[in-house]
C-alpha cells in the first residue's frame, strides 16, 4: 500500500499529503502505534496539510510535536489547513517556549 500522506510525530494533529489528495478521499497516516484515518472534506494540494481530528479555534496545530500555527476557526478533521484558517507560528514567541531559538 502506497503512502499517500506522512504524520510525523505521533503527538501531531495535521498530516502532509505526500500527493495531491481529493476531498472523499479515505487517508490513513500511522507512526509508531498512532493510526488515524479520515475522510477528505476538502483537496489537499501535494506537501499541504490536513487535520487529523476536529480542532477548536485557537487550538494549536501541531507538526513535527511542535506547534506551527493556531486555528482562526474551528477546522473538522480531513480539512486543508492553510492561510484561510491557520495563523503561521514560523517566527513566534512560542519557539522559546520549545528551545528553538530562530
Amino acid at each position: 500500500m502506497k503512502n499517500v500522506a506522512i504524520l510525523l510525530d505521533p503527538t501531531d494533529n495535521v498530516a502532509t499529503a505526500l500527493q495531491e489528495l481529493k476531498a472523499g478521499e479515505t487517508v490513513t497516516v500511522m507512526l509508531e502505534d498512532v493510526t488515524y484515518t479520515v475522510v477528505l472534506r476538502d483537496d489537499i494540494p501535494f506537501g499541504h496539510k490536513y487535520v487529523l481530528r476536529d480542532i477548536p479555534k485557537h487550538a494549536e496545530l501541531l507538526k513535527y510535536g511542535l506547534p506551527i500555527g493556531q486555528a482562526l476557526e474551528d477546522i473538522r478533521g480531513g480539512e486543508w489547513v492553510h492561510v484561510h484558517n491557520c495563523r503561521s507560528e514560523h517566527f513566534g514567541t512560542r519557539h522559546e517556549k520549545y528551545g528553538i531559538h530562530a
